[in-house]
């Protein structure tokens, strides 16, 4: 191998999200991909981005995108499924050279689980709205009972560290006790910032078996491909090494390596 190619081999895999959700999908890098380098940028400055119009998405994710090309990244995980829906499209089209994953909600990996019950996609408004999450729901409609549920403000209580509490029960009351029933089967957490909620919403369902699907691994487990196929697989003498970098400053930083050491599963 070449000494250009081993140093791009040795960059830095980029996560990109609107804050802190994406370390829900780095964490299953961390582990799963441990040998690889990366480089996360949460844009809390801006959050939450499932408010915004579509452009102002795509424009804050270029952005931050270009922040961490910068720096030097060979790959790029979209690990927000808001700007996944509204952007991957056109990222992938201006930087072709570089492997581009993103994310959406596990919506296949609950169909194949299915046992006839209802499966509840929990996200935000915007991801609900776009033509990709469109797509995949009308590709499934005629193998499961899918509801969408969209979840406008409960991202905000990850990005402002409050993951118990009586104000979370109060939302998941509202949000989820009318599709409680004895033919609720699985809960899809259809943003990034949600699989940090898992505890919670564990405790939320004690007593029912209700299985609780995100697509963090699945995301993981095409990087490792994508990487594969172009040879660009780390494959060091010692564990990467992780930058964590965030719009909104320090505090948010150090917020982010707490989420990291908590469970998600």
């Amino acid at each position: 191998m070449s000494e250009e190619a081993e140093e791009r081999r040795n960059l830095p895999v980029g996560f990109f999200d609107s804050g802190l959700g994406g370390l829900s999908v780095l964490k299953a890098a961390l582990q799963l991909l441990p040998d690889e380098n990366y480089l996360y940028l949460g844009d809390s400055a801006n959050a939450p981005y499932g408010s915004r119009p579509v452009e102002e998405i795509r424009a804050l994710t270029f952005t931050g995108i270009e922040k961490m090309r910068e720096r030097g990244i060979k790959a790029l995980v979209i690990a927000c499924n808001t700007a996944t829906a509204a952007a991957v499209t056109q990222v992938r089209e201006k930087y072709p050279e570089m492997p581009v994953i993103g994310i959406e909600p596990a919506l296949r990996p609950a169909v194949v689980r299915s046992r006839g019950g209802q499966i509840v996609v929990m996200a935000t408004p915007m991801t609900l709205r776009q033509q990709k999450f469109q797509n995949l729901l009308h590709h499934f409609s005629d193998q499961a009972w899918i509801t969408p549920l969209p979840c406008e403000g409960l991202m905000e209580f990850v990005e402002q560290g409050n993951l118990e509490g009586p104000e979370l029960d109060e939302y998941f009351h509202t949000h989820l006790d009318p599709l409680v029933t004895d033919r609720l089967e699985s809960i899809v957490l259809g943003c990034t910032h949600y699989p940090f909620l898992r505890p919670h919403l564990r405790r939320y369902f004690a007593g029912r078996k209700v299985d609780l699907i995100d697509g963090s691994e699945g995301t993981v487990r095409e990087l490792r491909r994508k990487l594969a196929a172009k040879g660009m697989l780390r494959a060091g003498t010692e564990p990467g090494n992780l930058t964590l970098w965030n719009t909104a400053g320090p505090e948010m930083v150090d917020r982010s390596r707490r989420l990291l050491s908590m469970p998600t599963d």
